[in-house]
This record gives C-alpha cells, structure tokens and sequence, in this order.
C-alpha cells in the first residue's frame, strides 16, 4: 500500500510543477490545459490517499484507479501543452472515465459496508 501512497505524492508534485509552468511559463492555450490537468490530477492525488487511509486495504484498487486516470487526463493535456498533437486530446476521455470508475467504486464500497 505505501507504494500507492508513494504514487500519489508523486502525482501531487505533478499537479503542482504543472500548475506552476501554467502561471509561469506557458502561454496561450497551454495555460489552460495545465491549470486543468494540475487540478484534476492533485484532487486526484490528495483523494487517493484520503481513500488509502479510510478504506486501509480495500481502499488501494480504488485509489490507483484514481491515480491512473488522473495521470492520463492530466498527461495527455500537459502533452499538448508542451507541444503533442491535438489528437492527443481524444486519449483524455479515457484518464476521465478511469477517475470517475475510482470514485463509483469508492462509492461502492461505502455503501457495502
């Protein structure tokens, strides 16, 4: 379980480096799509270890799901930011999905015990 906790700051620092480039470093479009990807990826982050320490073990699947989805969202945004092709933009859908299946299944679980 630490190693998703680990994952998780990890991911947390993303979010914040993201977000600084954003209001530093970026202009245009690419403001934008760091400022996004920066949100979503350190609610992300911070949900996942409040996840990890309610839940204990039970909590790790979902948290990952979580993270990864996070980190795809996030990633393909912060792609384009940098200079990837738009088309990476249909890829973070996916990051989307996986974030709201973490969620559901946190939900899931609440709701089982």
């Amino acid at each position: 379980m630490n190693w998703v906790i680990g994952l998780a700051g990890v991911s947390g620092a993303m979010a914040v480096a993201a977000g600084a480039f954003g209001a530093h470093g970026a202009s245009g479009k690419a403001v934008e799509w760091l400022q996004t990807g920066g949100t979503y990826q350190l609610i992300h982050a911070a949900a996942a270890v409040a996840v990890i320490a309610m839940l204990r073990e039970a909590g790790r699947a979902p948290a990952l799901t979580m993270l990864v989805g996070a980190l795809i969202f996030a990633g393909t945004l912060y792609a384009m930011a940098l200079g990837a092709p738009r088309w990476f933009g249909a890829i973070t859908p996916i990051g989307g999905a996986a974030m709201i299946a973490g969620w559901l299944w946190v939900a899931w679980l609440g709701m089982r015990s």
